[in-house]
């Protein structure tokens, strides 16, 4: 997985990178065929935003979370994309592959 980390109006610092990091890697516990991950961190006043995009196969999951403190933000943010991500996969696990009437056994 590539994890890409922009800020708007904000210098990502290693401490936030490594936070981030830590805290995505959570959703990867759950789910490992994550393809490509964007997440923009941003400061307004009195409003700290972060937004997530996960690149799945066949699927991109988008969140956003804000709060007061950006470490919260981050927080909450992980736990929508975490919610997500658990969704996409019971709906793909539940998928059943049909067949088509002629080949199914005519039960007698």
């Amino acid at each position: 997985m590539s994890l890409t980390i922009t800020g708007r109006n904000l210098e990502i610092t290693p401490a936030i990178r490594e936070y981030v990091h830590t805290k995505t890697a959570r959703v990867l516990r759950h789910f490992d065929q994550v393809i490509d991950t964007q997440v923009m961190l941003s400061i307004e006043p009195l409003k700290h935003t972060a937004e997530i995009t996960m690149r799945l196969r066949g699927k991109d999951l988008h969140c956003e979370a804000s709060d007061e403190n950006l470490y919260a933000a981050i927080d909450l943010l992980v736990d929508k994309a975490d919610r997500q991500v658990i969704k996409y996969k019971t709906k793909a696990q539940n998928h059943v592959v049909h067949e088509p009437p002629k080949r199914q056994e005519v039960i007698a």
